[in-house]
């Protein structure tokens, strides 16, 4: 379970994430959606430990920034940096060595094939595309078995095929009983697997729901967006 609990995030004067206060269950997947600027991504990365903030934000209980929390999360950044004279092979031997995977080969095998990256086992990280250092950052992320994933507008650049193939491993994970925190402003791709939604706006939750109470209340993702960062249209209520 990931719990975030009045995080805080200021940039200088500017404050960019205020007071955030959320959880996401055990096999659940939480989006985290809103408008460019809304502090998505400074949320993420202070989740991730990247970033200093204020508050508090535990994996399964441990703080964020302790060891027994790293080696519990797996992160896939908006902008992949892999290391530009290591193969993707060795990517995946780096992060086993790392976290201590025992008998990770065939894992690794099994997510290089899913993702289509077999075939680039021995390409060198500068001489990937962007949509194959998508893939190899979420290939690294899952090896070690992650009990939490964090992910952040994961499917920008990945071809329908790897979308495919990674919304079918969000669902795995969730079955699997882990945690989910996708980040994106593309609602259509996470429309049919979302359990919460997350919607933010000036560095502030403005609405949060479950899929249950969305489908109660006879709305859709889209409509719900729209309605919290827009307002209603003229004649709804």
């Amino acid at each position: 379970m990931l719990e975030v609990v009045n995080l805080t995030k200021y940039y200088g004067k500017l404050k960019a994430n205020d007071s955030l206060n959320f959880t996401v269950g055990n096999g659940e997947i939480a989006v985290l959606c809103g408008p460019n600027g809304a502090g998505k991504s400074t949320a993420i990365k202070c989740i991730t430990g990247l970033l200093r903030f204020q508050g508090d934000i535990r994996f399964d209980g441990k703080p964020n920034k302790s060891v027994e929390a790293k080696r519990s999360f797996g992160y896939v950044p908006e902008m992949p940096a892999p290391f530009e004279d290591l193969t993707v092979g060795e990517h995946l031997e780096f992060i086993a060595r790392a976290y201590r995977v025992e008998n990770w080969r065939p894992e690794a095998d099994e997510l290089l094939g899913r993702l289509e990256l077999a075939d680039k086992r021995n390409k060198l990280g500068r001489e990937l595309s962007k949509g194959m250092q998508q893939k190899l950052s979420i290939c690294c992320a899952l090896l070690p078995s992650p009990r939490t994933v964090l992910l952040d507008e994961p499917l920008i650049g990945l071809d329908p095929h790897a979308i495919k193939e990674l919304k079918n491993i969000l669902e795995e994970l969730r079955a699997q009983g882990c945690s989910v925190l996708l980040s994106t402003h593309i609602l259509d791709s996470v429309a049919e697997f979302w359990d919460k939604v997350l919607i933010m706006m000036q560095g502030k939750i403005a609405a949060s729901r479950t899929r249950d109470e969305v489908t109660r209340s006879g709305e859709n993702l889209e409509q719900l967006f729209f309605d919290i960062t827009e307002g209603p249209k003229e004649g709804q209520a």
